[in-house]
Formats: structure tokens, C-alpha cells, sequence
């Protein structure tokens, strides 16, 4: 039986996904309500308990170090439930992170261990031939700013047509560069400056900024040209974890995207 193409979509596993956690969560009856004072401890918790310090330890739990996991937990039950009957989770900054990180992980978690075909690896390896050839070379232009508000500010005026020969601090870094290797590149201003290179697309806009060990840059990608890409056999470990790094971006920013469109969002400035 074949599925059909939207079957294979993974926002369509994510939203499953969310439903199934959260049908199983209604069906055990949590998160824990702050109003109640009961609180019972299954054997499928303790079993529970068990498994994760089986898998801990590599060796199942004494009676006793069992009774101490449970105790341990249920201690955590206590308090966690007392911290939400003082609203302790609300306008907590770490505990919205926290929460927050969950949720981009559960909208990537399918896409991990996704297995992508070779048909798909060639297509990622010919849309982006730069990322994998050695002899790529780069020409662009790039603006120097020790702080990054400034640097936004700069970018803004750059996009109003400003000229930005007057713009950016003084640093002994040039600021022009023309077919430079992504080897010479990254010892100068780092990798992370490098992989803005092999992520935008040569034009003769200003981008940024992007980070180095120095401060913020401003960049105007000229030109990018790829020399010999080595064939998928040869490279098909660096590919792949290529392609997952960018696809999991991706379903992480369109997970978002699905929710944040449900919500009316109204700002008042």
C-alpha cells in the first residue's frame, strides 16, 4: 500500500505526534493538578524508575535503592506541585525556555532519524556544490562593527541606499577579498563567518551581521565559485549530515510556523 504524499509530509508526524503525547498524557492524568493532595505511585511507575536506572547503571535496582528512586521522585512530585500552586512556573524565564526547547524537539525528533535516499542526497549535493567542493572560492566585501546594535543600525542605512565606504571600525582585517579560499577565510575570520558564505547567495545586498572571534560583520557576497565536487560515494557521510542539519532547521521553523498561525497575535506599541 502506497501512502500518499501528504502521509509522508513530517509536519503531519509532528502534529500525530502532539496529539498522541497528549492523548496519553489526558489518559494518565497529567500534568499534575496543584489543586489535589493525592498522589499514587504505580507499579508501572516504579517500573518505570526501574528501566531508567537499569539503563543508568547496567544492572536493575536492589529493593532498597528502588524504594530510594521512588522516594526521590515522589519528593520532586511534591515540590513541583507546590511550585505550581505558587504559580512559580509563570513569568519564569528558564522554565519557558525549558518548556519552549521541548517543543522544537518534539517538532525535530522525527526528521533525526529520517534515512534520506541517494535521489535526495544528489539533489542536495548539486544544489549546493560549494558546501563539499575543496577549492571553492569566495570574493565579497565585509563591514567590521565591534557591537552587533550598531552593526544592525549600519545595515539599515545600507539597505536605504546609503554608501558604506564610511562604515564599520578599524581592524586589521581586509575588507575586500577576492577568490579567497574557504581554508584562508575561515583561519581569518572563522567558521561561522565561512558558513554565512556557503548560505547566502552572491548579490549586491549587505547581510548580517554574522559573528567572528573579532565582533559583528556586515557582508556583500560577490561571487562564490565551486571547483570539483567529489562524486556522493565518496562524501555520502558529509552530505547526509548536512542535509539533516538544514532539514531539521527547516521542520523546526515550519513546526513553528503551523503553530504560530493558529494564534491572533496582537501588539501593542
Amino acid at each position: 500500500m502506497t501512502l500518499p504524499n501528504w502521509a509522508r509530509e513530517p509536519l503531519v508526524h509532528f502534529l500525530v505526534a502532539g496529539a498522541a503525547v497528549f492523548a496519553f498524557f489526558v489518559w494518565k492524568g497529567e500534568p499534575a493538578d496543584p489543586a489535589s493532595r493525592d498522589i499514587t505511585i504505580t507499579q508501572e511507575d516504579r517500573a518505570r524508575l526501574s528501566l531508567q536506572w537499569e539503563q543508568m547503571m547496567q544492572r536493575p535496582p536492589t529493593d532498597a535503592e528502588l524504594d530510594s528512586l521512588t522516594e526521590t521522585w515522589l519528593r520532586e512530585e511534591v515540590l513541583y506541585r507546590e511550585a505550581l500552586r505558587l504559580g512559580l512556573d509563570r513569568d519564569d524565564a528558564v522554565v519557558r525556555k525549558r518548556l519552549a526547547n521541548k517543543m522544537d524537539y518534539l517538532a525535530t525528533s522525527i526528521a533525526e532519524t529520517a534515512q534520506p535516499s541517494d535521489r535526495t542526497l544528489e539533489a542536495w549535493l548539486a544544489d549546493n556544490p560549494h558546501r563539499f567542493a575543496d577549492d571553492t572560492t569566495y570574493s565579497f566585501d565585509q563591514l567590521y562593527f565591534a557591537d552587533k546594535d550598531t552593526a544592525i543600525a549600519a545595515l539599515e542605512s545600507l539597505s536605504g541606499g546609503q554608501n558604506g565606504e564610511d562604515m564599520g571600525d578599524t581592524i586589521s582585517l581586509p575588507g575586500t577579498m577576492d577568490a579567497g579560499t574557504a581554508g584562508a577565510i575561515e583561519r581569518q575570520f572563522g567558521i561561522a563567518f565561512l558558513e554565512s558564505l556557503n548560505g547566502g547567495k552572491p548579490s549586491p545586498d549587505w547581510t548580517g551581521p554574522v559573528p567572528s572571534g573579532f565582533g559583528w560583520h556586515l557582508i556583500r557576497l560577490r561571487a562564490r565559485t565551486a571547483g570539483r565536487v567529489p562524486p556522493l560515494a565518496d562524501i555520502r557521510g558529509r552530505v547526509e549530515s548536512d542535509w539533516r542539519n538544514e532539514t531539521l532547521a527547516q521542520r523546526r521553523d515550519d513546526a513553528y510556523q503551523l503553530l504560530r498561525d493558529a494564534y491572533q497575535v496582537d501588539i501593542q506599541k
